[in-house]
């Protein structure tokens, strides 16, 4: 079976919304050092997906490309020269939650390495996708959301294009919807309700332990746009760097659509890959840990992870 994905059919803007260009206040100063400056930033008129690509629609790009994801390859000893080659396996990351609290500065106490799962099984060897169609596709690396927005002849949003996007026109809010989380008693987003990572306290019908929910459960932004906020975290093009970067007061026009298209310095101690941005939050990210289910919201992943709560969303320019 092939890797490498062939282009499909001419693109279209069927599942897509339109989304006017414009110029907006990007980032946020109240939250975490990564959101700053608040800065200014133009973007051009684009068509934006709806809502996360699914694992139906995933699942007609691998039927008719043959596609293989990065979390189903052959790790390369090379890249990972501290490993023990009987850990070399095929695989990704899962969540788990701990019996009790743990120490939220260690993150190998969620999350674990389960071969064998993928995007087919993404929570590993013994789970399957029966009844979730229509939940976003997860387990996907950079490179597989490449791939498939290449085939679909589209691309993977900027970072700029997405938070515009994702804001739904209303200027330096803290969620897509306004200010206020839940707005009259009313759940907006796929977000764990809780004590992260041990106590999920269910909300509604819509889920009652810790997971992805099928796209459009729950209201759109007002450009039209599902799950902005929460369910699953979302790849931009854009490599990561630890700010923003610091631009002069506006004069006479914002920067725009300004993008880091080249691979940003690797803090020491990180690991090999590049990162780039994700955007949006997960159905993980809690108050007590991860308030990142806003539109300025920004965190670096490197390019070879794919994880349970990791999807993607395509454009159109």
């Amino acid at each position: 079976m092939s890797m490498a994905a062939q282009p499909g059919t001419a693109s279209s803007t069927r599942g897509m919304v339109r989304i006017p260009g414009g110029t907006f206040l990007m980032g946020a100063a109240d939250f975490y050092p990564e959101e700053r400056p608040v800065h200014p930033v133009t973007v051009d008129g684009f068509w934006m997906d709806a809502h996360p690509v699914t694992v139906a629609e995933f699942r007609r790009f691998v039927k008719a490309t043959g596609y293989v994801t990065v979390a189903e390859r052959a790790l390369d000893p090379a890249d990972y020269p501290d490993a023990e080659p009987a850990a070399l396996v095929p695989g990704a990351l899962v969540f788990r939650m701990t019996p009790g609290p743990v120490d939220l500065d260690d993150w190998r106490q969620w999350w674990s390495y389960a071969p064998d799962a993928c995007w087919r099984r993404p929570l590993g060897s013994d789970t399957t996708l029966n009844g979730q169609q229509l939940h976003p596709v997860t387990q996907v690396a950079y490179e597989d959301a490449d791939a498939y927005a290449a085939w679909a002849g589209k691309g993977l949003p900027t970072e700029a294009e997405w938070e515009f996007a994702a804001r739904g026109g209303l200027e330096s809010a803290v969620f897509p919807w306004g200010d206020e989380f839940a707005p009259k008693g009313r759940r907006m987003a796929n977000t764990w309700h809780g004590t992260f990572p041990w106590q999920y306290v269910p909300a509604g019908k819509a889920r009652t332990t810790p997971g992805t929910t099928p796209v459009r459960t729950y209201p759109p932004n007002g450009y039209g746009l599902y799950d902005v906020a929460g369910n699953v975290w979302e790849w931009t093009c854009d490599y990561f760097t630890p700010r923003h970067r610091d631009t002069a007061p506006q004069t006479c026009c914002a920067p725009r659509n300004p993008r880091v298209d080249h691979q940003a310095e690797t803090p020491a101690g990180a690991d090999r890959f590049p990162r780039r941005v994700i955007k949006g939050g997960s159905h993980l990210c809690a108050p007590n840990y991860c308030l990142r289910y806003r539109p300025a919201a920004r965190q670096g992943q490197s390019e070879d992870s794919a994880t349970c709560h990791l999807g993607f969303r395509c454009v159109l320019r």
